[in-house]
């Protein structure tokens, strides 16, 4: 298949809805083409919605069956809760900027002693493998929808094409992000990612090269 063609690929390889053997072909492009790297990449957010609404959907229903009544109000809920969080943080923002401007000095002593959002803090776990010589350390971070994920990695057997894999606690697998390798540099590597899936949900975490060879698991928390 032409170069084109192959980029073109990019769409369907990150919702996974190509065969085998097509998949395996994309990701031999894949090794050679930054530009489709990235846009795998980017392609993220948009699999996560759709792996969020096969969760929501029992399997019984056709994949173009009209939305019911509770998956109508589970995403009527979610907006709803958005749209206060946004005004909640519009309204400490103003409040804070009031209390800024009367008494600076008195906030600096205070965040100085105190400090901090009240936020859940990010999780953090760092693996190598004795084997791979693979280095990775991930950071994971709730949200809403998921988790946020930042992948820290040294590898230095490239030029191949990786992935790395949530495993849930029930066993079921999300690919969280991809990359590749350059040819024999083992410098940081850091690529951004996301799961449907919270922290608690996750047992944990796999790097893959695209052929399936494990390079490193680390814990979940």
């Amino acid at each position: 298949m032409r170069s084109l063609e192959r980029h073109r690929d990019v769409g369907a390889y990150a919702l996974g809805v190509l065969d085998e053997t097509e998949a395996f072909r994309f990701e031999d492009h894949l090794m050679e083409c930054p530009q489709c790297a990235v846009q795998v990449t980017e392609f993220g957010p948009t699999a996560r919605q759709m792996m969020l609404y096969r969760r929501a959907t029992p399997r019984a229903v056709h994949p173009f069956a009209g939305p019911g009544p509770q998956l109508l109000d589970r995403l009527l809920g979610e907006v709803a809760a958005r749209h206060r969080a946004v005004r909640r943080r519009v309204l400490y923002a103003v409040a804070a900027s009031v209390v800024v401007a009367l008494a600076g000095p008195v906030l600096a002593m205070t965040m100085g002693a105190g400090g901090g959002d009240g936020g859940e803090d990010p999780v953090r776990v760092t693996a190598t493998d004795e084997k791979s010589g693979v280095w990775a350390q991930v950071t994971t971070e709730n949200e809403t929808w998921g988790s946020h994920v930042e992948l820290k990695v040294k590898d230095g057997a490239g030029p191949r094409s990786c992935r790395l894999i949530a495993i849930g606690v029930d066993g079921s697998e999300q690919t969280v992000t991809s990359w590749t390798v350059p040819e024999h540099d083992a410098r940081p590597n850091t690529v951004q990612g996301a799961a449907a899936w919270n922290t608690d949900e996750i047992d944990h975490y796999e790097l893959r090269t695209a052929a399936g060879e494990h390079l490193v698991t680390l814990p979940a928390h």
